[in-house]
């Protein structure tokens, strides 16, 4: 049987160890350093719960909706491109519907994330490129910059499409050189970022009811 004094202090060093239990994983380790971002991952996780709160029939009229929007910003980007004679405009159609959200100001801050990745990270893969050619060692120091990059920028949203961007140029094969690649991709973003934002625009002119809101 546990001694009186014993059982008197177990309780304060339940409480010193409730921080650090391991089954806490509402933040990531990399996040333990910055009380900010761990204060904007609650957020995030608060506005799952409240997502997954609404009825059924409000998701799936809110999920047709985002579908829709993104269909028809996916064609407008698509077509132009393919019309043109663009070997790769397909990349329109995907930015389109990576930056496509039910709300426009959501819809501006997905376009600005995906402009900026693009374009820094194309421009640290042609960089990389041309200064060091490619390899593997060239290609890893390459992402490392360009996250770190859109970070120093305070566009650390950005930094996953730098990353893709920066593995495009430095690893899928192409005939083309490193800058016309790049000049490409940024024109394929640039025009499926319009295209997302004049739909969501055109989109918000009409009432929500009509769209069954």
């Amino acid at each position: 049987m546990a001694s009186p004094a014993i059982l008197k202090h177990a309780p304060a060093r339940a409480h010193r160890q409730q921080p650090v239990m391991k089954g806490d994983r509402s933040h990531a380790p990399a996040d333990h350093y910055n009380p900010a971002q761990n204060e904007v991952t609650d957020l995030n996780v608060r506005l799952t719960a409240l997502r997954r709160a609404v009825p059924l029939l409000q998701r799936t009229v809110a999920g047709g909706h985002h579908g829709i929007l993104s269909a028809c910003a996916a064609l407008v980007a698509y077509l132009p491109a393919h019309a043109l004679g663009l070997g790769q405009s397909f990349w329109s159609a995907i930015t389109a519907i990576a930056v496509v959200q039910t709300e426009f100001r959501a819809t501006e801050s997905t376009a600005r994330d995906q402009f900026l990745g693009a374009a820094i990270g194309g421009i640290t893969g042609v960089g990389a490129s041309l200064a060091h050619g490619q390899g593997l060692l060239i290609y890893c120091m390459a992402v490392v910059f360009a996250m770190a990059a859109c970070w120093v920028v305070n566009v650390a949203t950005a930094g996953r499409l730098a990353g893709i961007t920066a593995t495009i140029i430095l690893l899928v094969p192409h005939i083309d050189t490193a800058q016309r690649m790049f000049l490409s991709r940024v024109s394929e973003v640039g025009w499926g970022v319009c295209s997302a934002i004049g739909t969501v625009w055109l989109a918000a002119r009409f009432p929500s009811r009509s769209i069954g809101r």
